[in-house]
């Protein structure tokens, strides 16, 4: 549309202007005024007058006036409609609106559940419209030779109007349009349980179909019509009716003639009953499905005679034989009813237990259930339930995408397809169902659109979760909640590392193998309150397993004080309990790092490192970078030494987790890994003899040795791994070759002859001499110690 002159104009809206009709445009060197005299004036009332200042300016003014039209006069506007080209509007619904073609049967079977609602609620009041017409219920016939689908509801039907009005008209719903006139009628109310909202559920017929024919037949009229369209078309045809075996009683038949690639896969009988299964299981009337069966019946036959025998004639022997046979008959495919729909008191634990077995498909009992009902911003009824055992893939552990979460909408499934948009990863194992009236969907329903109410059904889904599993705990027989943590306590873990905000709901849930109850787990509630009065802190250890806990030399004092140690012994354990930090306002402190506190330091502590400072030195000396410092430990009492972390940094255990990550970083293991402390034991004999080494004889290499083997060991006994095992075990059997050395009564005699020999075998192996073997000595003296 041309732009409407304003009554004044600035300086920038007058080069806007479009040239005079009729005339030829000034040309850009002379916009502002045409040469020649000092007017000139448009048909259209554009007049420009120009003329030259003393400083050989130009001064342009432009008065706008409409010169046909009186001042009062208003522009003549039109209105238009927007035009839609039909056939590119259905190649988009069909094509692009749907992600999978087996949608079809759920939007035909809802459109047929709406037709039976709207009968159902126009017969309370009009009693004859149910007249008739037998009952409200769905039939759905596939035939495979054929290649068609057969859709048969006993519903409102359709009048010729509303054929064109609801089917001729793309994205009109007649369900719509029937709520709006039930909501008009204040006396009738509204019926909330219709399913139809966006009128393009039908079109999705044509993702399986290259062609439709409806036949439909309304109590408010006696004729029967017939619609029938192609794919890729954008024209229909409607005709009545004429053929008498053609002929309903009431309601609307839908037949869809299955495109090639798809005869076979949707005119399979068993693929349809899968279908109506899985999205129409809980819709409220009866769907029938044509299906094979069989059955076992009893027939006649001749029996043969046997030989040497004639039978005589007419008189043939008859007997009775058992066979199978086979034959097609209707069966309801939604005999589950929805659990969720009914008073949770009047719900037995077995009818629970019966509505889960047969909606997820499985074999053993839940451990627990939840059935609630939420009001608010959004409303929605629930059943939750945890599983009586853990997934058997290792793929669906920690997988948001479970399909465990099945969600409908009035009865109808929508998804069980979230990536973690309903549950948090942690809570994947859960299952149940989720059952809206007013979720926002998109017109495939296949997406849920806002964001804010996914978050608020996220938040009471958690909550009633955790008072599920709240509830279990608390339970006076804990076998169940062994077995609920036995199968998913790695998800409560994962909790704690992933939901911060819930850490005071996860805390109380978590179990661990402690220092007093080695056989059972505790929890953290348990834990505190066995705590003595002077303790301040919850002690831990992770190690890779409960035996390597029980022994580990970091306990030696704190079992000696009678002081409480959790065992985390699982991968995830130490990570969770890093994020936790606190529990009661009670630190957790991992008794595996420096600076242990226990309560204990007196003047007899402090003489007593004033004592070892030169050994420490030292030590310090002969490792040189392999550890940070060496210090008195106030953690052993019967092992020499022990080799603790840094405060700040890896512990042994997470730094044996990392480094057997697949795709672990180098770089980052060696700036993460936590300094090492050498801590020893005053009260050991090892460590007093080094300190009588080291006053005495400093440079002694046996001392040295010593030492290197001493923190080689504790790498071990405290969890690291050591640099050059061989080497480790060179030195191992080194020392022992000492210790055992003569000990078994080997003169020597026997001794020199065997160096003598080793010698002359080596001497003579270039000329290939052949070494004899001398056996060990069996003589045992009567004062050996090692005697059996």
């Amino acid at each position: 549309m041309a732009p409407t002159l304003s009554r004044s104009l600035g300086a920038s809206s007058v080069a806007a202007l479009r040239p005079c009709a009729g005339r030829r445009a000034p040309p850009a060197a002379s916009s502002v005024a045409p040469r020649g005299s000092g007017a000139a004036r448009c048909a259209r009332g554009v007049r420009w007058e120009a003329g030259r200042s003393k400083a050989r300016l130009v001064r342009v003014r432009c008065d706008a006036a409409v010169a046909e039209k009186t001042a009062g006069e208003e522009a003549a506007e039109e209105k238009f409609e927007y035009q839609a080209e039909v056939s590119r509007l259905m190649d988009l619904i069909v094509h692009s609106l749907y992600s999978h073609k087996e949608v079809f049967l759920r939007e035909l079977v809802s459109n047929a559940s709406d037709a039976l609602d709207k009968l159902r609620f126009l017969g309370v009041t009009d009693s004859s419209m149910l007249a008739d017409g037998g009952e409200l219920e769905i039939r759905i016939k596939p035939d495979p030779d054929a290649g068609t689908i057969t859709i048969t509801d006993t519903g409102v039907g359709m009048t010729k109007d509303e054929l064109k009005d609801c089917l001729g008209t793309i994205a009109q719903s007649g369900t719509s349009k029937f709520l709006k006139a039930l909501k008009e009628n204040k006396d009738l109310g509204a019926d909330n349980g219709l399913i139809g909202q966006f009128g393009v559920g039908f079109y999705s017929a044509f993702l399986v179909a290259e062609k439709v024919v409806v036949s439909t037949k309304s109590p408010k009229s006696d004729k029967q019509y017939v619609w029938e369209a192609v794919a890729d078309s954008s024209s229909y045809v409607i005709k009545e009716e004429t053929d008498p075996e053609k002929m309903l009683t009431r309601g609307t038949q839908i037949t869809l003639f299955l495109r090639p690639d798809d005869k076979y896969e949707f005119a399979d009988p068993s693929r349809i009953q899968g279908l109506v299964k899985n999205y129409s299981q809980f819709v409220s009337f009866p769907i029938y499905t044509w299906q094979e069966k069989s059955r076992t019946v009893e027939v006649e036959e001749d029996e043969e005679p046997k030989e040497g025998e004639e039978a005589a004639e007419g008189e043939k022997k008859k007997k009775k034989k058992t066979i199978t046979e086979k034959y097609w008959d209707w069966e309801l495919a939604n005999e589950t009813k929805p659990i969720w729909m009914r008073n949770p008191k009047e719900i037995e634990k077995t009818e629970y237990n019966e509505f889960y077995k047969k909606t997820f498909n499985e074999f053993l009992d839940p451990l627990a259930h939840t059935h609630f009902t939420t009001e608010g911003e959004v409303e929605f009824r629930s059943v939750l339930y945890i599983p009586g055992m853990a997934p058997l893939s290792n793929e669906e552990i920690m997988n948001p995408k479970t399909k465990n979460i099945r969600l409908y909408v009035k009865r109808v499934f929508i998804s069980d397809d979230f990536d973690g948009e309903l549950f948090p990863r942690y809570l994947s194992f859960v299952k149940g169902v989720v059952d809206s009236n007013d979720l926002p969907l998109n017109v495939s329903r296949e997406i849920l659109q806002e964001s804010r109410i996914v978050r608020i059904m996220r938040k009471r889904l958690v909550r009633k979760t955790f008072d599920m599993i709240e509830e279990l705990a608390e339970k006076d027989d804990k076998e169940d909640y062994k077995k609920f943590w036995e199968s998913f306590g790695k998800f409560i873990k994962l909790g704690c590392i992933e939901d911060t905000g819930n850490h005071k709901r996860l805390a109380p849930l978590l179990r661990f193998h402690s220092s007093k109850n080695e056989g059972e787990t505790i929890s953290l509630d348990q834990y505190v309150e066995n705590m003595p009065e002077n303790q301040k802190a919850i002690y831990y250890i992770a190690t890779d397993s409960l035996q390597s806990a029980k022994t580990a030399p970091f306990l030696e004092k704190l079992v000696q004080k009678d002081i409480e140690v959790l065992y985390l012994i699982e991968p995830i354990d130490e990570v969770a309990i890093q994020n936790l930090q606190t529990y009661k306002e009670k630190k957790f402190v991992d008794i595996s790092k420096e600076d242990l506190e226990l309560g204990d330091e007196d003047d007899e502590n402090k003489e007593t490192k004033q004592e070892y400072t030169l050994l420490c030195d030292w030590v310090k000396q002969q490792l040189g970078d392999k550890v940070a410092k060496v210090q008195i430990s106030k953690r052993l009492s019967s092992s020499p030494c022990v080799l603790v972390s840094g405060k700040f940094g890896w512990s042994a255990n997470m730094e044996r987790l990392m480094k057997a990550q697949t795709l672990g970083d180098t770089s980052s293991l060696e700036f993460m890994r936590g300094r090492r402390i050498f801590e020893i034991n005053p009260d050991h004999p090892i460590v007093k003899d080094l300190n009588a080494a080291c006053k005495n004889e400093p440079d002694s290499t046996e001392a040295k040795r010593a030492v290197e083997l001493l923190y080689e060991t504790a790498l071990i006994s405290s969890g690291y791994t050591p640099e050059s095992p061989a080497e480790l075990g060179g030195k191992i059997y080194e020392m022992m070759a000492i210790a055992l050395g003569g000990r078994w009564g080997r003169s020597d005699t026997e001794e020199t002859e065997a160096t003598v020999t080793e010698a002359s075998a080596a001497a003579d192996s270039s000329e290939g001499t052949v070494t004899e073997v001398i056996e060990p000595s069996e003589v045992r003296p009567e004062s050996d110690p090692w005697k059996d």
